[in-house]
C-alpha cells in the first residue's frame, strides 16, 4: 500500500521515494510509488500535479489503497524525485478548506445542509438544501464566513475508529469504516474528510460569494477563496475602472451614467427605426414605379441589406402589390420570398420544395419564407431559379 505523505502534511512539496511498480493501462503509464504526496481525485477535488524526476505527472487516481500516477514516460531508475505544483496545492487547499468553513456557516446560520461540493478550474460550487437564498442573506454569510477566517482558527486533521467516531459531533456520518480521517476547524466543526487542507482558516485569505441559483429543488453557491477571490476581486477592478474612464465619471456614478446612456440608446433606436420605415416606403414605392407592364415579380438585389431589413421592405411591398416579392442580401446570402396573400403559391412550401438543391437552410409560411445560403453564387443562383419560377 503506498505510504500517503498528504495525510502526514499537506505541506510536504518535495520529497525522494522508490518506484514500487509500473503499470500499463490503455489510457497509458502509471507509475505506484513507495511514498507519494500527490492528492489523487477525490471528495470533489483534483488531483495535484508536477514532477517525477521532471517527467510531468498527467493525472493521479487511487485503486484499492495504492496511488497511481500518470507519466508521460518512464523514470530510468527505481529511485526518483518528486515535487508538486505548489501554487495548484495550495489553491486546492484554500478552496477544499473555504468549502467546510463555507458549509459549517450555511448549517448554523441557515440550518441547511450542503449536498455536494465541486472543485473546478475556476470556481467552486456547493449545492445547499434550501428552497431559496435571498442576496441580503447571502452577504449576511459572506460576511460571517470571513469573519471567521480572520480569526484564524486552526485546522487540523487525524484518523479516528469507529468508536471514538460515535462520540465526536460530525455534521454527517462518514461512508467508510476504517481510517477514517477527521478534518477539525476549531470551535467550528468535526467533518469526516479525506482532501488536503489549509492549517488554519487565515490561510483561507477570503472567500467571495458569486452567485446563488435554482438546481433541483436546492441552491447552488459559487464561491472563489484565497488567490482566486483575489484575482477576481483585481477582474472586476479593472472592469470598473476602465468603465469609469470611459464614461468620464466617478466609480460610484458610473450605474447612473449608464441608465443615462440606455434611455439616450432607446430614444436613438425608435427614431432610427421610424427613419428605417420612412425610408422603406420611399424604397418600396420606387422598386414598383421602377416595374416594367406585365412584371409577374418584385425583384431585387441588395448588397448592404440585413436578412431584418427585408423581411420589413417585404411587409411594406406586400401591402402595396399583389405580385410575388423576392429579395436578396449580399451581405448575408440571405433571401427573403414573399406574397400579399392573393398569390396561388405558398413560399414556405416553394422553398421546402427547391431550397436542398442549392445547400440552402430555411423556411416559412404561406406568405413569406426566408433563407441563408453558405456562399453567394449558390444564394444567387436560388434567387434567379425563384425569379424564373
Amino acid at each position: 500500500m503506498t505510504n500517503k505523505l498528504y495525510y502526514e502534511s499537506a505541506y510536504i512539496r518535495e520529497w525522494e521515494t522508490e518506484v514500487s511498480r509500473i503499470v500499463e493501462k490503455e489510457d497509458g503509464l502509471y507509475l505506484i510509488l513507495k511514498d507519494t504526496a500527490f492528492y489523487p481525485h477525490g471528495g470533489g477535488q483534483p488531483c495535484d500535479t508536477g514532477f517525477i524526476n521532471d517527467i510531468p505527472v498527467l493525472d493521479v487516481i487511487l485503486e484499492d489503497e495504492e496511488v497511481l500516477h500518470k507519466v508521460e514516460s518512464l523514470p530510468a531508475g527505481d529511485g526518483v524525485s518528486c515535487r508538486i505544483d505548489w501554487e495548484k496545492r495550495l489553491d486546492h487547499m484554500q478552496q477544499h478548506s473555504g468549502q467546510h468553513l463555507l458549509s459549517a456557516m450555511f448549517l448554523e446560520l441557515c440550518q441547511a445542509m450542503t449536498l455536494s461540493f465541486h472543485l473546478g478550474n475556476d470556481y467552486a460550487t456547493i449545492d445547499i438544501e434550501l428552497p431559496e437564498l435571498s442576496a441580503e442573506r447571502m452577504l449576511e454569510v459572506e460576511a460571517d464566513v470571513n469573519r471567521q477566517i480572520y480569526l484564524n482558527r486552526s485546522i487540523t486533521s487525524y484518523i479516528v475508529n469507529e468508536e471514538e467516531l460515535a462520540r465526536l459531533p460530525l455534521v454527517k456520518q462518514p461512508k467508510v469504516t476504517e481510517n477514517i480521517r477527521i478534518v477539525k476547524i476549531e470551535g467550528i466543526e468535526y467533518n469526516a474528510c479525506g482532501g488536503t487542507h489549509v492549517s488554519s482558516t487565515g490561510a483561507i485569505g477570503m472567500i467571495k460569494l458569486l452567485r446563488s441559483e435554482k438546481q433541483k429543488g436546492n441552491i447552488r453557491v459559487t464561491f472563489k477563496c484565497g488567490g482566486r477571490a483575489l484575482e477576481e476581486f483585481n477582474s472586476n477592478a479593472r472592469i470598473l475602472n476602465a468603465l469609469s474612464v470611459k464614461f468620464n465619471t466617478g466609480k460610484d456614478e458610473i450605474m447612473d451614467r449608464i441608465e443615462k446612456w440606455e434611455q439616450e440608446q432607446k430614444l436613438l433606436q425608435a427614431e432610427l427605426t421610424a427613419l428605417k420605415e420612412q425610408y422603406d416606403g420611399y424604397v418600396a414605392a420606387e422598386l414598383l414605379s421602377a416595374q416594367e407592364p406585365g412584371s409577374v415579380i418584385v425583384a431585387q438585389v441588395f448588397e448592404q441589406r440585413s436578412l431584418k431589413d427585408l423581411q420589413s421592405l417585404a411587409v411594406k411591398l406586400t401591402a402595396l402589390t399583389d405580385l410575388p416579392v423576392l429579395l436578396l442580401s449580399a451581405a448575408e446570402n440571405k433571401v427573403v420570398f414573399a406574397h400579399s396573400g392573393s398569390a396561388r403559391l405558398s413560399c414556405g412550401a416553394f422553398f421546402k420544395a427547391n431550397l436542398g438543391e442549392f445547400q440552402g437552410k430555411g423556411g416559412g409560411s404561406d406568405k413569406m419564407a426566408q433563407a441563408g445560403f453558405p456562399t453567394w453564387e449558390q444564394a444567387l443562383a436560388f434567387y434567379e431559379f425563384a425569379k424564373r419560377q
